[in-house]
């Protein structure tokens, strides 16, 4: 019988690792920020800048382990508070971004080194913003879960999910290094373009429905 469990549990994980990982890749205003920060000024920083969004999602999991995942669900007022807050943030971080992409030569670009405090707590704040997050850990995560030792094993996927989230990071990250590395002179460009997109993402996130 145990046996049979231990090959339940790793089948499970067979699933789980692809299927999660399609998540973290999903293209979305966190990935946008770590692409940008990656062709702004470099992988290493835009790694300790995503650091925000880790530390954010970690207590996120653990509330949905707790079930209270299940009141951003259930009540319509906690989720429209969560989603308006979360789109307003995106939207005014979105215009901010956009019209300082004009704002400032390309050396200047190029040069200067923002406050990494302010990156890590953009990563944090566009993260805690988004109701769907601890959604996804409330919807996907159960599928997943290993009743008889639900603790571990809901520690488990956790521990997968950072893990490949790290590693999606790095993949936006990279790719945004590379694309100022192969088009320096479209730095301006791409930052105005994120500004835009994040401010895509604040209104789509308005348009966001609760989960019935």
């Amino acid at each position: 019988m145990a046996e049979d469990m231990k090959g339940a549990t790793m089948t499970d994980l067979l699933l789980f690792v692809p299927a999660c990982f399609a998540l973290n890749l999903a293209f979305g205003p966190n990935n946008l920020i770590a692409m940008t920060n990656g062709a702004r000024h470099g992988i290493g920083f835009a790694l300790t800048a995503s650091l925000g969004r880790l530390l954010v999602f970690v207590p996120m999991i653990i509330v949905s382990a707790l079930g209270l995942g299940m009141i951003l669900s259930t009540s319509a007022l906690v989720f429209t508070a969560v989603k308006v807050v979360g789109a307003a943030y995106l939207i005014w971080l979105g215009w901010k971004t956009l019209k300082s992409s004009g704002a400032m030569p390309r050396s200047d670009l190029c040069g200067a080194r923002p406050d990494l405090s302010d990156a890590f707590r953009q990563e944090a704040l566009v993260a805690i913003g988004n109701p769907k997050a601890i959604l996804i850990f409330a919807a996907f995560f159960p599928q997943f879960v290993a009743l008889d030792a639900y603790a571990e094993s809901y520690t488990l996927l956790g521990a997968l999910f950072i893990l490949l989230e790290a590693l999606a990071i790095t993949v936006y990250a990279s790719g945004g290094a590379l694309a100022a590395r192969t088009a320096a002179s479209n730095l301006n460009w791409l930052q105005g373009a994120s500004g835009l997109g994040v401010m895509v993402f604040g209104g789509l996130l308005l348009l966001a429905k609760r989960p019935t």
